[in-house]
């Protein structure tokens, strides 16, 4: 008998809650409704792309046990102005679809100089009716082979030219307060040969060299390149 993705989905929920109860963070957790409504209403959709890709780990259940915790461990620490965001966007699940929605696009560098020049561009975003501001990749990275800034080194490290991680914090905040949503390139398909964990899986750590695609020379990367499309030459 097959058993339903839903089914299974069910039973895995019941084994991390019962994993969470185990420690005093997730404890807490399983206390807060607001948590366990919204990892109800999502678990089925993190449940089955989890598992799409890390079904075939024996470890597969423990691993998203950790993801769980990861979250709520965040959740516990996210600050009461973005939980409040959270309630009201969750009435209007596709506030990001509506016609009332403006962007804007630009590199920090080549628009204004470093994070300290967008927050004072911020009179001028209002000014132009934009409810989300998209800043190009600014994160740490190699030079001058930083493929268009998307080789990141440190996901919690900016780029020193621009400013760092609590000067983007501070600009998020403020655009927020004028309604203005903050969108950045998280890159997760690579990193530079500079990232922690690259650096430990080109030292022979097994682990982390389960987290790469590694060859043994380059006739299969090379093999890839004569047909793929170069982004940033």
């Amino acid at each position: 008998m097959s058993v339903s993705t839903e089914q299974q989905a069910r039973a895995a929920r019941a084994y991390i809650k019962e994993q969470l109860n185990t420690t005093k963070c997730g404890s807490e957790v399983l206390r807060d409704t607001d948590f366990l409504n919204r990892l109800d209403m999502n678990f089925i959709t993190i449940f089955g792309i989890f598992t799409e890709l890390y079904g075939y780990r024996n470890d597969c259940l423990d691993q998203l046990v950790d993801l769980i915790a990861m979250l709520a461990h965040n959740w516990r620490d996210r600050p009461k102005d973005l939980k409040e965001m959270d309630r009201r966007r969750e009435l209007d699940s596709e506030w990001y679809m509506s016609n009332k929605m403006v962007g804007g696009v630009c590199y920090v560098d080549r628009y204004a100089e470093n994070l300290q020049g967008i927050k004072d561009k911020i009179p001028y975003f209002k000014e132009l009716g934009l409810t989300y501001l998209h800043l190009m990749p600014l994160f740490d990275c190699p030079e001058p082979l930083s493929d268009g800034g998307y080789a990141v080194s440190n996901y919690r490290k900016v780029k020193p030219a621009l400013g760092n991680i609590d000067e983007l914090r501070d600009l998020a905040t403020e655009l927020r307060k004028e309604g203005i949503s903050l969108v950045l390139d998280m890159v997760f398909n690579h990193t530079s040969d500079e990232h922690e964990w690259a650096r430990k899986a080109k030292a022979g750590d097994q682990e982390f060299e389960k987290y790469y695609w590694i060859f043994p020379d380059r006739s299969i990367p090379q093999a890839f390149e004569e047909t793929t499309r170069e982004i940033f030459p």
